[in-house]
């Protein structure tokens, strides 16, 4: 069968004189059907635009940012164009995927897996790091000029990607990452099905490994609540801390008291990092 050439509409509505758009295409790299959510800004109806990828934490879909967070006003300011991945592929029913909400579908890790099955599919780091770009940067009309954010899972894939990938983006962030994955039940259970045993390859995906060798010393943001029932089992901001202080990489952990882990969280403080991923990418509104 041939691949899609083009995007799908799958729904489109106007917001803040933009538009909130579902697309779906024949994902190469994974092998299968996917959907991905975009807000185009109303500049982007005259000119290309920069865009902010935003990777979703676990049991998310491309739609629970763009529904939650109310980011879409800021970014038609902004001239800021948004993209969603979903986080994980869909529709290949490998056995046990659905069985559990932090391993399978809806929790992808955005990892290369290498482990059978999975590794047939489960490939959302060349997902979001190449395939979705390219198209996007094809079909929509967007500019070259990338940032990356996320929250949770996708808060430890926005951080792995920026740094593993120099120049790639303008600028990073993340609101309560997993910033030490090897070390937590979430990322060691992910990884060992993922990857397997060998907790070398583990490392390659975990920002706290990473800072110590990252080949551009782009500046990272985290948002972290102080009320997080994930915090102190799950979330380890500490060990990127720590990572980031002995090798001089600049970061801004700012812990927010009162904030737990929902886009109650996300949405009190996205303004800001639209506006740092903004001033990062040169928006002019």
């Amino acid at each position: 069968m041939a691949e899609r050439s083009t995007l799908e509409t799958v729904a489109e509505n106007r917001c803040f004189d933009g538009r909130v758009v579902r697309y779906r295409h024949h994902a190469r790299s994974l092998d299968c059907e996917m959907i991905f959510g975009a807000y185009l800004p109303p500049q982007a109806e005259r000119r290309s635009v920069p865009v902010l990828y935003w990777l979703s934490g676990l049991t998310c879909t491309d739609e629970n940012f763009l529904h939650k967070a109310g980011a879409q006003r800021l970014a038609a300011e902004l001239g800021l164009a948004i993209v969603c991945p979903d986080t994980s592929p869909r529709g290949t029913d490998l056995p046990g995927e659905h069985d559990d909400y932090d391993f399978g579908s809806g929790a992808g890790f955005y990892v290369n897996a290498t482990r059978p099955p999975w590794d047939g599919h489960y490939r959302m780091y060349d997902y979001v790091i190449e395939e979705l770009p390219a198209l996007v940067e094809a079909e929509l009309p967007v500019t070259g000029q990338r940032s990356i954010s996320g929250h949770s899972m996708g808060g430890h894939g926005a951080l792995v990607c920026a740094l593993r990938n120099p120049g790639r983006y303008r600028a990073v962030s993340a609101f309560a990452p997993i910033c030490n994955p090897v070390a937590v039940p979430w990322g060691r259970k992910a990884f060992s099905g993922y990857l397997g045993d060998d907790e070398a390859q583990w490392r390659a995906y975990d920002a706290s490994h990473l800072v110590a060798t990252a080949p551009e010393r782009l500046p990272l943001l985290v948002d972290q609540g102080e009320a997080d029932g994930f915090l102190a089992e799950q979330l380890r901001p500490e060990a990127l801390e720590a990572a980031c202080e002995a090798a001089g990489h600049p970061l801004r952990l700012r812990r927010r008291p009162g904030y737990d882990h929902s886009y109650y969280f996300i949405a009190s403080f996205i303004d800001e990092h639209l506006r740092h991923h903004a001033e990062a990418l040169g928006c002019s509104g």
